[in-house]
């Protein structure tokens, strides 16, 4: 999802192989910027594993988010009449222009103020950072019990600025607040997400905490959940009346938000369009797959009979880790050295059953010495308990290797190659989630699917991508849906039941799918429309380079860029 920093750490071993540079005035711009962003945003240096501040929260009030403006406009100002003094600093100056006049331009629009969906805005990261907060020692807890006790100022925060958003005639649609209202009070109520983290609270191997650190986490405990308690009934009480029922956009906050995760401006009707024309074109190659399951079969009833395999079943979210687990480290024991750069620390990563049962897969990135590996998350929701591999094996691959984990620890180990603002922080979703689907697609070509109830998994998933682009533009614009799947014009309703059909998962994770795109506009189309592009430049280098194209090579090389806009990405690979 999702999912992020000055000289800190010691260099890690991680780095020994990486290409090593002399850094610029432009590298000390971006550090310069980066440290501004811990200081402002305490969760972001624990997100990457920095020590100092992790009882802490940044502000989410207006104050705040103007304080991060305006330390966007010092760095933009420090830039100006700044020369690149090597490639690497071109891609640094071209992807800080784009990323940074775009945050400002978003915040000057007022949408900054009513940041509320599902998945990815305050109500979840006020709470989700605590995922990610070490627990081997007393201190770790006594960290985290001081974050607990700070929650409340980092809610009331966030409820100024949504107040505030409301002031403004801004607010997420109704059934955006109405499903945080629904989280919210999961988080607080008894048993719940805090509850259950003062309670479990323990040292290696089942040490009790000291009885004083045991009643300061629960006493934290208790304050996060009065602070959600607040939260939701402000939700309820403020926020939902003011709320507008529809959930589509509108053009311009489409293309802005389209913008944000691309890195590009695309024209919104050839991408729909496209998107209509790759979803059938991805049918028709599952529709070639099923006659291979069994003669005759449509591809509902070869996915029936895959479902019904009991070698490709998983019982419980216990085998289902064990078995992600597994398939993760067979994948960086096989890539490594053969297809891709992968050093030493770089091939450890952890498969998490997640502490929330909320739906979704992600993945959060290693620590910068990665002392803690990355790791990706399944948020299972309740009462799910059985999983098919089938469905799941291109899954592993996209978020471990060789998808985001690949991706995000290459460019963390890229220390002496890259300032730490292109490591760590700058982050595009059509760049990183677009590599992913790449990475899905490579390896098919590279055999890993070759069984044919895993490359209709691969197939399943690459027709969900396609069918958010038909979807979520669809949607978001009201255009005319396409007559293979009804009449008039995109409505939410008639969206759903068209992802019903495209999207082969749970009821509980297509409604959580459907919440999201609803929510986070212009997000679920970037997978596939970088994928598109990742696919593009490597064609096209390949024909230039002709019989001396490396694809090994190439992939390292792109990787070692960082995740950077869709634009900067093809001037920096094409020069174009």
């Amino acid at each position: 999802m999702t999912q992020q920093t000055p000289p800190f750490v010691p260099a890690s071993a991680a780095a020994s192989s990486a290409p090593v540079r002399q850094p610029t005035a432009i590298d000390a711009v971006a550090d310069a910027f980066t440290a501004t962003l811990l200081q402002l945003d305490p969760s972001l240096a624990t997100s990457l594993g920095i020590p100092g501040r992790e009882t802490e929260y940044g502000d989410y009030s207006p104050a705040g988010l103007e304080s991060m403006a305006e330390a966007v406009r010092e760095t933009l100002g420090r830039l100006d009449g700044l020369q690149p003094a090597d490639d690497v600093d071109s891609v640094t100056l071209d992807a800080m222009h784009e990323r940074l006049g775009l945050d400002l331009e978003i915040h000057e629009s007022g949408w900054g103020l009513a940041e509320l969906n599902n998945i990815a805005s305050p109500a979840q990261r006020i709470r989700s950072i605590f995922d990610l907060m070490p627990t081997d020692t007393e201190e770790q807890w006594h960290h985290i019990a001081g974050r607990l006790n700070n929650v409340d100022d980092a809610v009331a925060g966030y409820i100024t600025s949504l107040r505030s958003g409301i002031a403004r005639g801004l607010s997420a649609a109704r059934r955006q607040v109405k499903i945080v209202i629904e989280q919210a009070s999961a988080y607080a109520e008894d048993g719940g997400f805090f509850d259950a983290l003062a309670a479990n609270a323990s040292l290696p191997g089942g040490a009790e905490l000291p009885a004083s650190l045991r009643a300061d986490l629960r006493t934290g405990a208790d304050a996060a959940r009065r602070a959600y308690t607040s939260l939701a009934s402000f939700l309820e009480e403020e926020l939902l009346p003011a709320a507008p029922a529809a959930d589509a956009v509108g053009r311009e906050r489409y293309a802005l938000m389209s913008r944000q995760f691309l890195g590009s401006a695309v024209d919104l009707e050839e991408t729909y369009q496209w998107g209509v024309e790759e979803l059938d074109r991805i049918i028709a190659e599952q529709e070639a797959v099923a006659e291979q399951i069994r003669p005759g079969a449509t591809v509902a009833e070869a996915m029936r009979i895959l479902d019904e395999d009991p070698a490709r079943q998983l019982h419980g979210t216990e085998e289902l880790q064990a078995w992600m687990q597994d398939l993760a480290d067979r994948a960086v024991a096989d890539l490594s050295g053969s297809h891709f750069e992968i050093s030493e620390p770089m091939r450890r990563i952890e498969c998490m059953i997640a502490p929330t049962q909320e739906g979704g897969i992600y993945y959060t990135g290693p620590s910068d010495d990665f002392s803690r590996p990355g790791r990706m998350w399944w948020s299972v929701p309740a009462g799910e308990d059985t999983f098919t591999t089938w469905q799941e094996t291109t899954t592993v691959y996209h978020e471990g290797v060789p998808g985001h984990h690949l991706q995000i620890a290459t460019a963390t180990a890229s220390r002496g190659l890259l300032n730490d603002w292109r490591r760590n922080i700058c982050w595009v979703s059509g760049h990183g989630e677009g590599w992913a689907l790449y990475a899905e697609r490579l390896m098919e070509q590279l055999g890993y699917l070759s069984d044919p109830g895993d490359r209709m998994g691969m197939l399943d998933a690459q027709r969900m991508r396609a069918a958010r682009v038909v979807f979520d533009i669809g949607v978001h614009l009201e255009l005319e849906i396409p007559e293979r799947w009804g009449e008039g014009t995109w409505t939410a309703d008639k969206g759903y039941a068209f992802l019903k059909e495209n999207m082969t998962i749970s009821e509980g994770q297509l409604n959580f799918e459907f919440t999201r795109y609803l929510g986070w506009p212009g997000q679920a189309p970037s997978y596939k429309l970088g994928q598109r592009l990742w696919e593009q430049i490597r064609d096209e280098v390949r024909s230039r380079e002709g019989e001396a194209f490396d694809e090994k090579a190439f992939h390292t090389r792109a990787l070692q860029l960082g995740s950077v806009g869709l634009d900067t990405l093809r001037r920096a690979l094409l020069g174009k």
